[in-house]
């Protein structure tokens, strides 16, 4: 492999391990998330890609290191793209599940469960007081790339008259709709 990069031009050289670099750090970053939502199989198995790609980038910037530091720059380039990358596809793919506590009064209240039922979504609405009034909160437990979606619904039905703590979950069994 060092025989193969040293036959290149050392600026191309630079731009391959910042490649290779992103898509190792990309892979870091999922294969974290499965490991924290319980999927170990699959980042077991991004686990070892990530470690496969490691090694080919760093036995290259080891060997050439002091005589090329923009090598280490784009190195550093690619660790931080890589970053922000695996973290956005992740944001984007949404593993695991969310938890909803919506803090509402009477009126909104109706119109959130009257939603979730139309939704077929399983809830549980607690009775409470408020610092002035009565209030009620909805308790929800959703997959957590539909978070999103119900929470602009439910904000759109109550025009906004909903206090709203979002957190995710990382074990729950049983439910109405909560099969796993």
């Amino acid at each position: 492999m060092s025989e193969f990069l040293s036959s290149l031009h050392p600026v191309l050289v630079c731009f391959i391990v910042c490649a290779a670099k992103i898509v190792e750090i990309t892979i870091q970053s999922l294969k974290t998330c499965m490991m924290v939502k319980g999927q170990r199989l699959k980042a077991a198995g991004l686990g070892f890609l990530e470690c496969t790609i490691w090694g080919l980038v760093i036995s290259t910037i080891i060997g050439t290191l002091g005589d090329n530091l923009f090598l280490l720059l784009f190195y550093c380039v690619g660790y931080a793209t890589g970053l922000f990358l695996g973290s956005t596809i992740e944001s984007k793919i949404a593993l695991g599940t969310s938890s909803l506590e919506l803090i509402a009064g009477t009126e909104s209240t109706e119109k959130i469960v009257s939603y979730l039922k139309e939704n077929g979504r399983g809830y549980t609405v607690f009775e409470g007081r408020g610092s002035v009034d009565a209030m009620q909160m909805i308790f929800i437990v959703l997959p957590r790339r539909e978070t999103p979606k119900v929470l602009r619904d439910i904000r759109c039905v109550t025009d906004g008259k909903v206090f709203v703590v979002a957190s995710e979950v990382s074990k729950y069994a049983g439910g109405y709709g909560m099969v796993k």
